[in-house]
């Protein structure tokens, strides 16, 4: 029982509200009961779900790339690779370097927070790791894109190639970016 609420029983979501506002500052900048996304987070929860949140979704890209790019730094060892055309060969150096610059930065939010850890500054680590996450999926579509090209490029030898690709390339952007952007417009209540 609590004399503050008329003598009835507390729900957790009340404690929850009290804890957040007893060190001060509350995510929604109030005592509303709510944070700013309506989960009644301080800024430190919600910077530790949001981190959370953004491990998982790079375990997922940083599996796909990895993969890849271990893949692509074999071909340079098979007896075929010295009889590519010097286009195919640069296509194929390029594709190697996007893929490396892709594995650095879905691997940068693990380093970043490794050496930012316990400093205090979680919330603009996870800005900054969301960045380079984001950077990622760029490189790894850029990545994904030379590496089909050179391997229809090289196994067809067909003139549709590049128009095969770029409906490739255009799923991928439907998928990854117009499908989500789409969504977040249509349903968000705007902020």
């Amino acid at each position: 029982m609590d004399e503050r609420n008329g003598g009835t029983p507390k729900d957790g979501r009340r404690e929850q509200d009290e804890r957040n506002t007893e060190g001060g500052v509350r995510s929604d900048g109030g005592g509303s009961g709510a944070g700013a996304d309506g989960r009644g987070e301080t800024e430190e929860e919600r910077a530790d779900r949001r981190w959370q949140e953004l491990l998982q979704e790079i375990r997922v890209a940083q599996t796909g790339v990895q993969i890849l790019l271990g893949f692509l730094l074999t071909v340079v060892f098979t007896p075929l690779f010295h009889e590519l055309e010097q286009t195919d060969r640069t296509i194929y150096l390029v594709t190697v370097v996007l893929g490396s610059l892709a594995t650095g930065a879905l691997i940068g939010p693990v380093s970043f927070h490794r050496i930012v850890s316990g400093k205090r500054v979680k919330p603009h680590a996870v800005v900054w790791a969301s960045r380079l996450t984001f950077t990622g999926i760029l490189l790894l579509l850029a990545t994904l894109t030379s590496a089909l090209f050179l391997i229809l490029r090289v196994a067809t030898h067909d003139p549709y190639v590049p128009w095969l690709v770029s409906g490739v390339l255009a799923w991928y952007l439907v998928c990854w970016f117009a499908l989500p952007l789409w969504v977040r417009a249509r349903y968000s209540d705007g902020d």
